[in-house]
């Protein structure tokens, strides 16, 4: 499969306890500091969930491994492939995620392969992102993302706090 062209950048995990986690990852993983945004907002606006508008919320927690970014993700509000990886498996490792160096040509490379997108969006005009069902390969999910100049500047301060 050719669609995951690009590093892989982070490795995502749905919880129940954000808190839990981070202690336990924190630990085993190396992440001596997590940045937690609660209530990170999804709206109709900017996100789709298996393929209609999505209006859900999640607590949000980032840290970093070495170079890999750790994501930890409590559904809070609504339904998502958050709270639906949640209420099916109980929490886990939930995706990794890749950058393409060509963002939309992955998506229609994954549209050609027969990948369903099961959940897409943009988060404040500085990164899009897009969830390929990896079920049938026994991979939950892997996100493809673009990511912005502002983004990843936030990206490079969690890190150096988290090291």
């Amino acid at each position: 499969m050719s669609v995951a062209k690009g590093p892989v950048t982070q490795i995502a995990w749905v919880v129940a306890d954000v808190g839990q986690t981070e202690k336990f990852l924190g630990a085993a993983l190396g992440a001596q500091r997590w940045t937690r945004m609660p209530d990170i907002h999804f709206g109709p606006e900017t996100c789709t969930y298996r393929g209609e508008p999505a209006d859900f919320t999640a607590h949000i927690s980032l840290s970093y491994s070495g170079d890999t970014q750790l994501e930890l993700i409590q559904p809070v509000r609504g339904a998502s492939i958050y709270t639906e990886f949640l209420e099916q498996s109980g929490p886990g490792l939930h995706h990794i995620c890749t950058e393409p160096d060509d963002f939309d040509a992955a998506l229609r490379e994954a549209a050609a392969q027969g990948i369903p997108v099961v959940q897409q969006g943009t988060m404040g005009g500085q990164m899009r992102f897009a969830y390929l069902d990896g079920g049938d390969a026994g991979v939950p999910f892997l996100e493809l993302a673009e990511v912005g100049t502002n983004m990843r500047t936030f990206f490079e301060q969690i890190k150096r706090e988290a090291q």
